[in-house]
């Protein structure tokens, strides 16, 4: 499933929850072989992030990059699952299309030195307060504005 800026998603009758999205982009190399992507501690928040490539940095020698990614299943469990094997004279760069994980999430530099930039979106979900009419209420408002439309009259024929 993937977001997109501004979109509103339905969380049941009791509100809607609100994504905002930022730009995520980070740099592995043999001097700083992994990052880790955690959420806050507020807790009305869910931050997500959606990678969407991975690329060879400038420098980057001839060798296997395996990029490596671990976060938790659905059984709450971690999980380690290798993204991309790059290497500069056949796969300097990879799309992983909208590849989205939920916080926390360690991304690693499994084997070579890079420089590997992986970049991508930084998802963050938040519960908007209800409003103070129901759905039921919206319909009928919505209802009662159609009704006031003026009738439109037949044109009149030219003779």
């Amino acid at each position: 499933m993937s977001f997109s800026e501004d979109e509103s998603l339905r969380v049941g009758s009791a509100g809607q929850s609100k994504l905002e999205s930022y730009l995520f982009s980070c740099e592995l190399s043999s001097k700083v072989p992994s990052y880790s992507f955690h959420d806050d501690e507020e807790e009305d928040l869910e931050h997500f992030l959606e990678l969407r490539t991975v690329c060879l940095g400038e420098g980057a020698k001839e060798e296997s990059n395996v990029v490596e990614v671990t976060a938790m299943n659905h059984l709450g469990k971690n999980v380690s699952v290798p993204i991309a094997n790059l290497n500069i004279k056949c796969l300097p760069m990879m799309s992983l299309g909208e590849f989205e994980l939920k916080a926390p999430v360690t991304i690693r530099l499994k084997a070579g030195s890079g420089p590997v930039v992986i970049s991508g979106l930084h998802l963050i979900a938040s519960q908007e307060e209800d409003s103070d009419m129901s759905e039921e209420e919206e319909t009928e408002e919505e209802d009662e504005d159609e009704e006031e439309l003026p009738a439109i009259k037949p044109a009149k024929k030219k003779q």
